[in-house]
C-alpha cells in the first residue's frame, strides 16, 4: 500500500498522464500543487528510509505518524523515548520541529514530556530567552506582588476611613490616593479592549523555554491553545500549517470518521427497517421474511435435488407463486374478521 498525505489527489487527467481522463474529476488542473512525490509515496518511511514492515529489522518498536510531514517514525529514532501510548495523542518530528520554531514556545507549556531524564539545560538543548523590556519587567513584578500591592491599597483605604486629624499634606495624600484609585478603571478597560488582539506566541517566547533537537508529544487538545492572532495566522500561511489550528484535522477526529464509516457499513438495512417500525409491523415483517426464506429455500432444494439450473423463469414464477397464496391468506383473514 501507498501512504497518501494530506490534499494529495490522482493524477489521471492532468499533464503526468494525458491519456486518461479522470472519472471523480473530469475538469481537473493540469498539476496538483498538494501532491507530495517524497519517500513514502515509495513505500520508505522514517529517518531510515526503510520499508514497512521491514524484512529485514528484528527489532520489535511501534511506528509514530508525524502530524505535521505525515511521515511514520520508528520510536527509537525521534531522539526521545515516546510516552506511554495513552498520554500523548499526537507527534510531531524533529525535522519539523526545526521548521516549525515556533512550537518550542508552546512545548514547554503544552508537550507531554518524552521518557528521557534531563540532566540539565545545557545537556540537553538550548535555553532561549528573549529579552524583557521595562513594561513587561513592571507587569510581572505587579503580577507577582498583588497581594503585597492589596494589603497596601487595604491600609491606605483603613487610614481612610479613619477620623481625619491631621492637616493640609495629609489631605493632599488621602486625594492622591483615591486620584489613583478611580484611574485604575480606565487602564483595565482597555487592558480588555486590546485582549483580541494579544499574542499568546510573543508571550510565551518572553519566557524561557528549552529547545532541543528531538521530536516533542502533544495531548488531545493543544492545537485549540494555539495563537491565532493576525499574525500568527500569516506564519502558518508562510510555513504551509494551516491545518494546526483545524480540529478537524487531527488524529483522533480520522480515527472517529474512519470508525463512524466502518459502523455505517457493518448496519443491516433489515434491522434499520425493524427499528423504524413499531412494535405489530415489526412482528408482521418478521413473520414475511421467515415465511418466504422457508418456501424459497425448499423451491431451490428441488432444483438441487434435480441437479438442473436455476433460471430467471424459475425465481420468477416463484414469487408470482409467493405473491398469490399471501393474498389468499390475507383475503381469508379479512372474511373471517368480517
Amino acid at each position: 500500500d501507498v501512504f497518501l498525505p494530506r490534499n494529495f489527489r490522482c493524477d489521471c487527467g492532468n499533464s503526468k498522464f494525458k491519456n486518461l481522463q479522470c472519472k471523480l474529476l473530469p475538469e481537473k488542473s493540469k498539476v496538483n500543487s498538494g501532491n507530495k512525490y517524497n519517500d513514502n509515496f515509495y513505500g520508505l518511511y522514517c529517518t531510515c528510509k526503510r520499508p514497512y514492515p521491514d524484512p529485514e529489522d528484528e527489532i520489535p518498536d511501534e511506528m509514530i505518524q508525524c502530524i505535521v510531514c505525515e511521515d511514520w517514525f520508528h520510536g527509537r529514532h525521534l531522539g526521545a523515548i515516546p510516552p506511554e501510548s495513552g498520554d500523548f495523542h499526537e507527534m510531531v518530528c524533529q525535522a519539523c520541529m526545526n521548521h516549525c520554531h515556533f512550537l518550542w514556545a508552546y512545548a514547554s507549556q503544552l508537550a507531554v514530556p518524552a521518557l528521557t531524564k534531563v540532566n540539565s539545560l545545557e545537556d540537553e538543548g538550548i535555553v532561549l530567552k528573549v529579552e524583557e523590556s521595562e513594561e513587561q519587567k513592571k507587569e510581572i513584578k505587579k503580577e507577582g506582588g498583588v497581594e503585597h500591592q492589596e494589603t497596601k491599597e487595604e491600609k491606605q483605604m483603613e487610614q481612610f476611613n479613619e477620623p481625619s486629624t491631621s492637616s493640609g499634606s495629609d489631605f493632599l495624600d488621602i486625594y492622591g490616593f483615591c486620584s489613583k484609585f478611580l484611574q485604575k478603571f480606565p487602564v483595565e478597560t482597555a487592558k480588555t479592549a486590546s485582549e483580541s488582539s494579544f499574542c499568546k506566541l510573543k508571550e510565551l517566547q518572553s519566557k524561557q523555554f528549552l529547545k532541543k533537537d528531538t521530536a516533542t508529544f502533544w495531548p488531545s487538545n493543544w492545537r485549540s491553545k494555539l495563537c491565532t492572532c493576525a499574525d500568527c495566522l500569516k506564519m502558518y500561511s508562510e510555513l504551509e500549517v494551516q491545518f494546526l489550528t483545524d480540529e478537524c484535522d487531527t488524529v483522533l477526529a480520522y480515527e472517529n470518521k474512519g470508525t463512524s464509516d466502518q459502523e455505517t457499513e457493518r448496519r443491516d438495512p433489515l434491522m434499520d427497517t425493524l427499528n423504524s417500525m413499531n412494535r405489530v409491523q415489526q412482528v408482521e415483517l418478521i413473520c414475511e421474511y421467515n415465511d418466504l426464506k422457508t418456501e424459497l429455500t425448499d423451491y431451490l432444494r428441488r432444483f438441487a435435488d434435480e441437479g438442473t439450473v436455476v433460471k430467471r423463469e424459475d425465481i420468477q414464477h416463484f414469487f408470482e407463486e409467493f405473491q398469490s397464496r399471501k393474498r389468499r391468506r390475507t383475503n381469508r383473514m379479512q372474511y373471517y374478521c368480517s
